[in-house]
């Protein structure tokens, strides 16, 4: 007669099942150290790639700052030239001015003194007489 195993907990309590419950044990041990592992691996990934666009970013931007800096310090440059061109001209212009007032002065003195001989010795004598005065002190 033959008899059939009805029983479902039959290898639950032998060695066979001690065996797969190890490879159980062992399996999720393993799951359980590589997950926390792989899982710093991608952070630490992601971090890198965070850290490398944040580096390209920085860079751009120095870029940016860089080309910006050197319109403006090259606009800076072409204006400052135009105003010292600018004050060179004034400044000849004055300088003319004052030339052509010394020239006027001094036509106007040598008449004077070609019309009023006298007064201008006296006059230059009196000068001389105070600026001695004023140097002896």
């Amino acid at each position: 007669m033959e008899e059939t195993f009805t029983d479902t907990n039959f290898m639950a309590d032998g060695p066979v099942s001690d065996a797969f419950k190890s490879q159980s044990a062992a399996s999720d041990l393993r799951s359980a150290v590589t997950e926390p592992a792989s899982k710093t691996r991608q952070i630490a990934q992601e971090a890198g790639v965070k850290a490398q666009h944040f580096k390209q970013a920085a860079t751009e931007k120095a870029q940016q700052f860089r080309e910006f800096a050197g319109s403006k310090a090259s606009d800076l440059k072409e204006t400052a030239g135009v105003k010292a061109q600018q004050f060179k001209q004034a400044a000849g212009e004055q300088v003319e001015q004052g030339r052509v007032k010394a020239r006027e002065a001094h036509a106007d003195a040598e008449d004077y003194v070609r019309k009023h001989p006298t007064k201008s010795i006296l006059t230059a004598l009196g000068v001389g007489v105070v600026i001695g005065l004023v140097i002896r002190r």
